[in-house]
């Protein structure tokens, strides 16, 4: 049988020898192709790592497809301002040897708010939310007060000057704009999406220089700025796609005995605030747990707001987990919508008694106010909580008047009103007289009462050791207590489930009526119901009432007509306000917030 020759040592050693040398011989060298991943979406100013850190890659041309320089390095880390879809080419000595799409989306603000941060507001986008919000804003406090506004406030110059025209080129109009707290900061931290860091950096210093500020960039790139006005240093910097200003709280006058060096130890450290923002990882604060569960509860707005309690708060002491809300802004008025989360059920679950306050009375108030919590709560708001130091003292003033303080704790029923009307004869016949337009009109307020000889005599006591002159009638059901405050005539009446006093004119004439119904007809939702805590001020019904007068006793008809039109457009000049109202009530899990604020029509404005 043949034999098989072996194949030599010296071959196998020369094969593996011309392979291992054989590029290098040539003058080439075998390309470690770099480690791009897969095509993905990534964030507007965070840096993305391509290529790879062995110590054998080659170093290739970094081509970003952004406009940006090229870079040669085995690996780099490079950030994309923009947003859109990019190619990224990597290229040894002209040859193409990988690419990846990456594309670009914006940063949620949250994202760029530490996770620690337990307060914050902001706007998620800026597009198509700011100039609404402006508008509005302009309209409710002038527009001379909302430019001096404006220019006050931290960031939001460079943000309107660069949005104007939609010629953005600083600022990320997809991107937002917000405020927030921090625990271990004490002061408030701003931050605006941007495209150009240096560029945004150099508008906002040079912003705060014209203002009076002292401004002094420092090596790592962030900028010192000394208050004008003295005070703690503010600290504006840049990190991932968005601008920061760290403005820490001024420094209080120390009180009485309290060294200048202790406030001094105590002065607020902007640096902290950079050092949360630099080491922020992940998320931020946008998958908070608790923000999570309550963002779905509130309605879609332009404008958000979220707390939270400090992590590690006891439960039993501090029942309130966190608030969220947010803000609709139209062009003629904001809506609010807030959701507060409690462990517990809000005032320990006990119910509100139902209430006749508002049931039968003088229809068509201006500004209204109820409130209706379990008894208890009432209490605890009008005379301090339990163990409290204003509730010892006033329990110790009521001891040392002989009256019986169980009583007087015990006799409110928890429900409190307030109506407040404008008499128009009184005031048209007021601006003809004297020429001013002094308003005239009747507060009521009224409260529910389960005893009303505590009460009673408590306003006898009072009266007594007050410097009023005073007047008392006992009527069937009731004493009345009259008096003069300021010139105008107050009435008080004590009946046996309701204390009720008037300021002004006796409401007489006026059609009666559930304004409970009214409002709620006129607002919507629930307000003013039983377990409600409701604020209402309405300007249109005044507006209305000015402008429908016909016939004024004391007014002559020619010139009621020029009457009407000047208080209506001074009325028209102190406000553009057409009506606000906020309501909460309790509900399952907490408690839930409406409001609304509404400035009159344009058309009606412009009558």
């Amino acid at each position: 049988m043949p034999l098989i020759p072996r194949r030599p040592r010296s071959l196998v050693a020369l094969l593996l020898l011309t392979a291992a040398v054989g590029p290098w011989a040539s003058g080439c060298r075998r390309v470690v192709r770099p480690d791009l991943g897969q095509d993905r979406t990534v964030e507007a100013g965070v840096p993305v790592d391509l290529g790879s850190q062995r110590e054998d890659a080659t170093a290739v041309t970094w081509d970003f497809g952004d406009g940006s320089d090229a870079q040669t390095a085995p690996w780099v880390s490079h950030a994309f301002s923009r947003t859109g879809a990019y190619t990224v080419r990597a290229l040894h000595e002209g040859e193409e040897v990988g690419r990846v799409q990456l594309t670009v989306v914006p940063r949620p603000v949250l994202r760029a708010v530490p996770a620690s941060a337990r307060t914050v507001m902001w706007l998620p986008e800026l597009r198509g939310h700011v100039d609404r919000l402006m508008d509005f804003y302009a309209r409710l406090v002038g527009p001379e007060n909302a430019r001096q506004a404006v220019e006050a406030s931290p960031l939001l110059p460079l943000l309107f000057a660069d949005l104007e025209g939609d010629a953005g080129t600083v600022v990320d109009a997809d991107e937002g704009f917000g405020f927030f707290l921090l625990p271990d900061f004490d002061g408030v931290v701003t931050l605006l999406g941007i495209t150009e860091p240096e560029a945004a950096m150099s508008a906002v210093a040079s912003e705060l220089e014209r203002a009076g500020h002292g401004v002094m960039p420092r090596p790592d790139g962030s900028v010192t700025v000394e208050p004008a006005a003295g005070g703690p240093p503010m600290l504006l910097f840049e990190d991932r796609g968005y601008l920061y200003l760290a403005v820490p709280e001024g420094l209080e006058e120390p009180e009485d005995g309290e060294p200048r060096q202790a406030q001094v130890l105590a002065i607020p450290d902007a640096e902290v605030a950079r050092q949360a923002v630099r080491g922020l990882t992940g998320p931020g604060l946008a998958e908070d747990p608790l923000l999570t569960e309550l963002r779905p509860k509130v309605a879609d707005g332009s404008v958000y707001l979220f707390s939270a309690q400090q992590p590690g708060a006891a439960e039993d002491t501090h029942p309130i987990r966190g608030f969220a809300a947010s803000l609709a802004v139209m062009p003629e008025r904001v809506d609010l919508d807030g959701f507060l989360s409690s462990t517990t059920p809000l005032f320990q679950g006990a119910r509100a008694p139902a209430s006749a306050l508002l049931k039968d009375a003088e229809l068509g108030p201006i500004a209204a106010a109820q409130i209706s919590v379990p008894p208890e709560e009432l209490a605890r708001l009008v005379f301090g909580a339990p163990g409290s130091e204003r509730r010892e003292r006033v329990v110790a003033s009521w001891r040392r008047e002989g009256l019986d303080v169980e009583a007087l704790l015990q006799s409110l029923r928890g429900d409190v009103v307030l109506r407040a009307y404008f008499d128009i004869p009184a005031f048209f016949r007021n601006f003809l007289r004297n020429k001013r337009p002094d308003p005239k009109g009747t507060l009521v307020v009224e409260a529910g009462l389960t005893a009303s000889e505590p009460v009673r005599a408590l306003v006898q006591k009072h009266l007594e050791d007050s410097p009023l002159r005073y007047t008392t009638q006992q009527e069937p059901d009731g004493t009345l207590f009259r008096t003069r405050i300021r010139e105008q005539p107050v009435e008080l009446r004590i009946l046996p489930e309701r204390a009720s006093l008037l300021a002004g004119e006796v409401l007489d004439g006026r059609p009666r009526g559930d304004v409970g119904a009214e409002l709620r007809e006129r607002f919507g939702g629930e307000a003013f119901s039983t377990g409600h805590v409701s604020l209402m001020v309405d300007l249109g019904r005044l507006r209305a009432d000015l402008r429908t007068a016909e016939k004024v006793p004391g007014v002559p008809s020619a010139l009621l007509g020029a009457t009407k039109a000047l208080s209506g457009a001074l009325l028209d000049r102190i406000t553009p306000l057409d009506s606000g109202f906020l309501d909460f009530a309790p509900v399952e899990g907490g408690g839930r917030l409406k409001g609304r604020l509404s400035l009159r029509a344009e058309q009606e404005a412009s009558r």
